[in-house]
């Protein structure tokens, strides 16, 4: 079960499916509840661990990969695969650029021997052969045989032990299919290559250029398959998923603790959903197609559902995360991140426009342009630095509020004014400052009112947060989009552990 505690695997892992014959349910254990025969169902947390072998955890990663990246291309519409660059001064740096420049120093070193060992460039002329057969398409069948026919390694095997394999010739041959297969973005570099004359210097750059169409294909792919992933996205996760709890049956508790704590979060508010709200064949009223919405003002199964979402937007660093959430972590401490910063700007900007007027705060653009400044200053800031960075906003409201009174002619911030204004903000480093308060949470009603499906209802902006409008929507968008897809895919699950929480709560409340 540790295996979904754990940061998900790099985007690289491919396997087979598993046997059914190697699964292991936790259904087969003798002593639990004929009810727990529900696919996702509520774990049971006496039961041992399961322990696998290393070839089984190897083939979990393997298909928690294939199901990561099958998630990542349908949540971020922007997802691709890039070149990775180390930074310059970094050791991995170091170690490839050696490593790279002990190899074409070696290769120099062969073509330049008399006669020269074609040793190292008969197995590069071999894997740019299939670089090349790869970026063609099923139906290329004309091209294949060209590539085939023009680099035909037997006779360039003969050719070298002969001392008359012609490196320029190929070369040429090579770049002008590259030419014809590349993406246009490819062009420029490619006819800068036509003009490279040292045969070592060429192949590196072939070889660099070549990597880099390849990637292209595989974002053109991806390109290509989103629409479809996209519609059959949640029966597919759904199913990988329940693949991994076959092997790993007892993996639900950190998701379990998630939905008892935002239930007793709900109860706590008055909102404890009623028997009747909850039965439905045994199930909470949790809907597994995009139609969602609240079932009434008292809490219902869903309620609880959105409490819970809204919980992981103030995750406490360390906590174990739910398994469900896992592959969209990095995504939700991201929103979480950009939360706190739209709530400082605003708070600053409701205290700034209070203290110093309206008219003037809103005269010549003095808001936005204030806005930008405080994103690059709070940019990945920790709040233990918040303090210090509200001071230095303070100048610069300071600055640009006395700079638009002088343009409006009118006389500069009094000393007692700029002293109540700069001490307003730096309070709002305060958690329990009341403005503050009163911004997280309209904040907060709003990102709520973003976990309705698109349609239902207008998503209002609360009043005092225009002024970041623009940030608050693109948040909400992203949010709703993501727990949207989330409720889509894990929605039985989910529904399994709601029941089975209400159903252990009557049983408390009898006793």
């Amino acid at each position: 079960s540790c295996l979904f505690r754990n940061k998900m695997p790099n985007l690289k892992g491919s396997s087979s499916d598993s046997n059914d014959s190697e699964n292991r349910n936790c259904n087969s254990k003798k002593g639990r509840d004929p009810e727990d025969n529900h696919s996702g169902d509520i774990p049971n947390l006496s039961d041992p661990p399961q322990i696998l072998s290393v070839s089984e955890l190897m083939e979990t990663a393997n298909e928690v990969s294939k199901m990561t990246i099958a998630h990542e291309i349908v949540i971020n519409q922007d997802f691709k695969f890039q070149e990775l660059n180390f930074s310059p001064n970094s050791l991995e740096s170091r170690v490839k650029e050696t490593l790279h420049k002990a190899f074409w120093d070696s290769l120099r070193e062969q073509l330049t021997k008399m006669p020269p060992d074609y040793t190292h460039a008969i197995k590069l002329l071999q894997e740019i052969k299939e670089t090349l057969l790869s970026l063609l398409l099923p139906r290329q069948t004309h091209l294949r045989s060209q590539i085939e026919e023009a680099l035909d390694m037997d006779l360039i095997k003969q050719e070298a032990e002969h001392g008359a394999l012609d490196i320029p010739f190929l070369a040429t041959y090579i770049l002008g299919m590259m030419a014809m297969l590349c993406a246009p973005v490819r062009d420029e570099e490619i006819q800068t290559l036509r003009l490279v004359t040292d045969p070592v210097h060429l192949l590196s750059e072939i070889f660099r250029v070549l990597n880099l169409m390849k990637m292209d294909m595989v974002n053109f792919t991806i390109q290509t398959l989103r629409p479809h992933l996209q519609e059959h996205s949640v029966q597919y996760e759904r199913k990988k998923f329940q693949e991994l709890l076959n092997k790993l049956p007892c993996s639900l508790t950190c998701t379990t603790e998630w939905l008892r704590n935002a239930a007793a979060e709900v109860s706590a508010s008055g909102l404890l959903p009623s028997s009747s709200s909850c039965e439905n064949n045994g199930s909470p009223a949790l809907p597994s197609s995009v139609a969602y919405r609240e079932v009434s003002s008292v809490c219902s199964p869903t309620a609880v559902l959105n409490q819970a979402y809204m919980d992981l937007l103030h995750w406490e660093p360390g906590k174990a995360y739910p398994e469900t959430m896992l592959m969209d972590k990095a995504r939700l401490d991201a929103l979480q991140e950009e939360v706190h910063q739209i709530t400082i700007i605003a708070a600053v900007l409701l205290v700034s426009s209070s203290t110093c007027g309206n008219g003037v705060f809103n005269s010549l653009g003095c808001g936005e342009r204030l806005k930008q400044i405080m994103k690059a200053l709070l940019d990945g800031l920790p709040d233990a630095r918040l303090k210090d960075t509200l001071l230095d906003i303070s100048n610069q409201v300071h600055q640009e509020v006395n700079k638009i009174l002088l343009q409006l002619q009118c006389p500069a911030l009094s000393p007692d004014k700029v002293a109540l204004l700069k001490g307003q903000l730096k309070s709002l480093a305060e958690k329990d400052n009341a403005v503050r308060i009163l911004i997280e949470q309209r904040i907060q009603a709003f990102l709520r009112h973003c976990l309705t499906p698109v349609g239902q209802n207008p998503k209002v902006l609360p009043q005092g947060l225009v002024p970041v409008q623009e940030e608050l929507l693109k948040v909400g968008q992203k949010f709703g989009s993501l727990t949207n897809h989330n409720r889509q895919v894990f929605g039985p699950y989910y529904s399994t552990i709601l029941r089975k929480l209400h159903h252990r709560s009557i049983l408390n409340t009898v006793s």
